[in-house]
């Protein structure tokens, strides 16, 4: 029989909390007490609060603890420092409080996790009475009590008590810099960061990975890719360029900076990766618009073992919504399944947003309800995908539904999302009511945003001299988006005079951009104009600017299939064509009438005709109907705007055939469906 000594049972004990196994560990506390009298050894008793604690079992530590007749500042310590590790702040806080009531002094492990804990719940005054503890028991100048009050004030906003607080402590070791460095950073206050860390190097400091990544981040936040690239050399001199820690950091830096190359390079360098160094470079590829690039690597990670991670699921997700990949985007979801991450906040919401994103709202509404937790960002992408594909009577009555739950407030992207429902849904009242009382009911100042929100809605309801007045009074110097709202209403209800103030000003802020003179060159043909409408061909051609291609592109058994105007070059041509020709003849006999307004203005009538039946968009839909099975919804993206013919044959289309057709342009969805589309043709 084997007898079990106390040190043995303690050594048991603690390998129960690097297990992280609750059963193994009631179980050694069962032998415990088989084993010894009571009351237990109180060294056996704190090992026992200890492990209990760490395993996030409160009732059970607090059980053992006062079952402990002799408790000491080692039982309370582990009883506090569990509870912080767990984010029990509240909890150690008044367990420190019951320590402190039976006269036991804190010691030097005590008080850098009740200064944790008061700074995570910004409550200074507590911790500014804690800080009178460290220095009545003269635990103040020890390095990492000392440390732990500087942090506690930086987390609690209080700088100038941290700039003292710093100064103060005697001897200051490389988690004091890093925290300085780190809370400045935090702060917003990267250039007091920059100029800490080198005076840390002026008095001899030696650097760690956590002081570079820090660096990093206070020169990604001043865009100062100069002083990044010097620290990268510094860091390679060091010795540190073998860090995985520090590359990872720097992968990070440049792809704020804009520089994709840069991160690119580092990457390929690391020998030794790790899940971050992937879910980096999936991050610069998203923060720089290369959604197909995120979603390459993430395959690649993959293909390598690297295990999907909350963070790197979330971010491929909203690559696949940036780029309208519905099936990789599916295929993510169930990895996210397999990999139990489905239900973290951030990957729930990025299923929310990547659905909406990708046309089935279904799935969208499905992921939403499904989530045990919901956040602002979560509420917001549901909105925003009601508002994208036409459904601005759920989206208002979600957004109602938002404002009942406590703790959720909308914020500037919701009232975004809020507007853009009732521009697109034509509801001018309302959506003027909400912006109206943005300031007094939500406490919110309009941006940007908001204001072009308001001028779409105005414009797409025929308001346009209206929304013209709107953008004279604004506060706020009109952007892009805002004279583009105008241009695009002046186009549709045939107001030349406004949309050529609209275009001019288009022309001063984006001079380089084709589609704005290409908007007003048609607008002028539609009204007769040609003498005009060729000044701003001649106009583009002088300039040397080129109208932008349109390309529609459709996903058919993971392979992406491109198409632009009058294409010919796809190796089912043949079919296309045959396609295009059955689906022509039913439509006229369905009473399809061509929209030529949409050709160009020197053709022919007949030329015309052919013209726009020959769109990229078209092309896709035929090829989708031969290539997709019956019954599955066919989704084509394009680059451009719909134009009205297309829209108007494809209504006709999906009434034909009884096939669910979906088109998501540069502005938003179309679900097409039995002859009817869901922007109700109010796009």
């Amino acid at each position: 029989m084997v007898f079990l000594t106390a040190n043995s049972l303690a050594a048991l004990v603690d390998s129960t909390i690097s297990t992280k196994s609750s059963l193994l560990g009631r179980a050694v506390h069962a032998q415990i007490v088989k084993t010894f009298d009571s009351p237990l050894p109180p060294f056996l008793s704190n090992h026992l609060v200890n492990m209990y604690s760490k395993l996030d079992l409160p009732n059970s530590a607090h059980l053992v603890l006062y079952l402990t007749p002799y408790r000491s500042v080692v039982t309370w310590t582990s009883l506090i420092s569990g509870s912080v590790q767990n984010g029990r702040f509240a909890s150690a806080l008044v367990q420190f409080v019951n320590m402190r009531r039976e006269c036991i002094p804190p010691n030097d492990f005590t008080l850098p996790c009740v200064f944790k804990a008061s700074g995570w719940l910004r409550m200074f005054i507590t911790g500014k009475q804690v800080h009178a503890v460290a220095v009545k028991t003269g635990l103040i100048w020890d390095v990492f009590v000392g440390c732990s009050a500087f942090d506690m004030y930086c987390k609690t906003g209080l700088r100038d008590e941290a700039s003292k607080m710093f100064d103060e402590i005697p001897e200051r070791n490389i988690a004091t810099w890093n925290a300085y460095i780190s809370n400045s950073v935090l702060d917003g206050r990267p250039q007091n960061a920059i100029e800490k860390f080198i005076e840390f190097l002026r008095v001899g400091g030696e650097p760690n990975s956590i002081t570079f990544c820090a660096f990093l981040n206070a020169c990604s936040d001043t865009s100062n890719l100069k002083l990044g690239r010097q620290l990268h050399g510094f860091v390679i001199r060091c010795g540190n360029g073998k860090d995985v820690k520090v590359m990872n950091g720097l992968i990070d830096f440049y792809g704020k900076c804009r520089e994709v190359g840069s991160s690119e390079m580092v990457f390929d360098k690391i020998k030794q990766r790790n899940d971050v160094s992937w879910c980096s470079l999936i991050a610069v590829y998203m923060q720089n618009d290369e959604e197909e690039k995120a979603c390459g690597v993430f395959l690649q990670a993959r293909k390598e073992g690297i295990e999907p991670t909350d963070f790197m699921v979330s971010s491929v997700l909203s690559a696949c919504a940036g780029m309208a990949g519905f099936e990789l985007g599916r295929s993510v979801h169930a990895l996210a399944v397999k990999a139990c991450v489905e239900g973290n906040i951030f990957v729930g919401s990025a299923l929310v947003d990547m659905y909406g994103k990708c046309g089935s709202i279904i799935d969208s509404e499905n992921a939403f309800q499904e989530m045990p937790e919901k956040n602002l960002i979560t509420w917001n992408a549901m909105i925003n995908g009601y508002a994208h594909q036409g459904h601005a009577d759920m989206a208002l009555a979600l957004f109602e539904e938002m404002r009942g739950i406590q703790g959720v407030k909308p914020n500037y992207v919701t009232l975004v999302c809020v507007l853009s429902a009732c521009s697109k849904a034509g509801l001018v009242k309302m959506g003027m009511e909400i912006f109206e009382s943005m300031r007094g009911r939500y406490g919110i100042e309009p941006g940007a945003e908001h204001y072009a929100c308001v001028v779409d809605l105005l414009g797409r309801a025929g308001l346009v001299e209206r929304a013209y007045e709107f953008i004279q009074k604004m506060p706020i110097r009109p952007t892009i988006s805002i004279w583009g709202a105008l241009l695009g209403a002046c186009r549709v209800y045939r107001k030349p005079a406004i949309g050529k103030i609209a275009a001019d000003n288009l022309f001063k802020l984006d001079p380089k951009d084709s589609g704005n003179h290409v908007v007003l060159s048609n607008m002028f043909a539609a009204a007769g104009r040609w003498e005009e409408a060729t000044v701003v061909r001649k106009e583009m051609k002088d300039v040397g600017i080129k109208k932008g291609a349109g390309f529609s592109w459709i996903t058919v058994k993971n392979s992406v299939h491109v198409f632009q105007a009058k294409d010919t070059f796809h190796e089912r041509n043949s079919e296309i064509q045959i396609m295009l020709s059955k689906l022509r003849r039913k439509m006229k006999e369905a009473g399809y009438v061509p929209d030529t307004d949409y050709a160009l203005f020197d053709l022919e009538e007949e030329e015309k005709i052919s013209e726009v039946w020959y769109h990229s968009e078209k092309i896709a839909l035929a090829f989708g109907l031969i290539a997709i099975p019956s019954g599955v919804p066919i989704r084509i993206t394009k680059n451009l705007r719909i134009c009205g013919d297309c829209h108007s044959a494809i209504k006709f289309i999906s009434g034909i055939v009884g096939r669910e057709i979906i088109v998501r342009d540069n502005n938003r969805f179309h679900c097409f469906k039995e002859g009817r589309c869901s922007c109700r043709d109010y796009w």
